[in-house]
């Protein structure tokens, strides 16, 4: 028996061999591009750029009003006069006596002649119905206190 030869010494079997080495790449070739195809993103249109636009100024307030928040309205600073409440004095002397007084709304507290009240004031005097505070025991007096007058 011969063996079948096509072509220049190469027998059947090796032409099958290479024949399905063709098809089948063919086949991942024709696979690979249907697969891109069907998962590219499809854009009919060409792209166009829009310019941008201003946006409208928004009246915050008229919104929030418009969404039911209650108007909000800014504490002013407490005046110095109205963090202090005296509730009592001792006087003693030139430079002795005693006072009650409520800072910031908390319970009152004793304090001496001398003693720092409350952000770098001191109490300077105590006399009759007032007291004054300052920034330094000898200094001029920045607040002075009275005592309310009873009803």
């Amino acid at each position: 028996m011969s063996s079948l030869s096509l072509g220049r010494g190469l027998s059947g079997e090796v032409w099958m061999k290479w024949l399905s080495l063709v098809v089948w790449a063919l086949v991942a070739f024709s696979a690979v591009t249907w697969g891109l195809r069907w998962t590219a993103v499809r854009d009919v249109s060409p792209v166009t750029t829009a310019e941008p636009q201003a946006l409208p100024e928004v009246d915050t307030e008229a919104l929030a009003r418009s969404l039911g928040a209650a108007p909000v309205q800014t504490a002013a600073a407490p005046s110095l006069a109205s963090r202090f409440q005296l509730l009592g004095v001792l006087a003693g002397g030139p430079n002795a006596g005693a006072a009650l007084i409520a800072v910031d709304g908390k319970p009152a507290k004793p304090f001496r002649v001398g003693a720092v009240v409350s952000d770098g004031l001191v109490l300077q005097s105590a006399q009759g119905r007032r007291v004054s505070l300052g920034v330094a025991l000898d200094g001029a007096p920045t607040l002075t206190l009275d005592l309310p007058v009873k009803k």
